[in-house]
């Protein structure tokens, strides 16, 4: 049995939660988010909760059971507080910029990069270094990060790239004379 599951998913103050068939509509101070669970599970509104449940007792419904859950708390949090992943920039002469709808990555490649961004999400660059991806959809804050990460992606040796905040890269030693 799920254990995450089981419990329902608060609803806070000035938000508001409405449940269609299969579609949760959650509407909160940073904006609108909506999400189509899956036919094994079952959702019910109460005016403070959320609760999800299985239609019948199988081993797929079970699987679904508590990512489903999952996913109804990260529409509430998405618009209450909203999803934040911060990126690290390692390496001489690395460094990003935003500039009107597009961040400027320099990454050590004869042309800058240029990455548009998408609508939803607002990055910003607290140092040439440093940057902030913000948004209320987590998948899209993640999706994000993982396609700017990807331009140049941190290298074991001197570790030089783009990484998350945090994250600890395994280091090999350089060859031998």
């Amino acid at each position: 049995m799920s254990r995450i599951g089981k419990r329902p998913v608060a609803i806070p103050g000035g938000v508001t939660a409405v449940v269609d068939g299969q579609e949760i509509k959650v509407k909160g101070p940073k904006g609108e988010l909506k999400h189509v669970l899956v036919e094994q599970v079952l959702a019910k509104a109460d005016k403070d909760s959320i609760e999800v449940t299985m239609r019948e007792d199988t081993k797929d419904a079970r699987a679904m059971w508590g990512m489903s859950r999952t996913l109804v708390a990260n529409l509430v949090t998405g618009v209450t507080e909203g999803f934040t992943k911060k990126l690290e920039i390692t390496g001489v002469g690395y460094r990003a910029a935003v500039q009107g709808s597009n961040l400027q990555l320099q990454l050590g490649y004869s042309h800058d990069v240029a990455y548009p961004i998408p609508q939803g999400i607002e990055v910003k660059c607290l140092k040439p270094t440093e940057i902030e991806i913000s948004g209320i959809d987590k998948q899209k804050v993640g999706q994000v990060a993982a396609e700017i990460r990807r331009f140049r992606p941190p290298e074991p040796y001197k570790g030089k790239g783009v990484r998350y905040a945090g994250e600890y890269i395994l280091r090999k030693e350089g060859k031998k004379k």
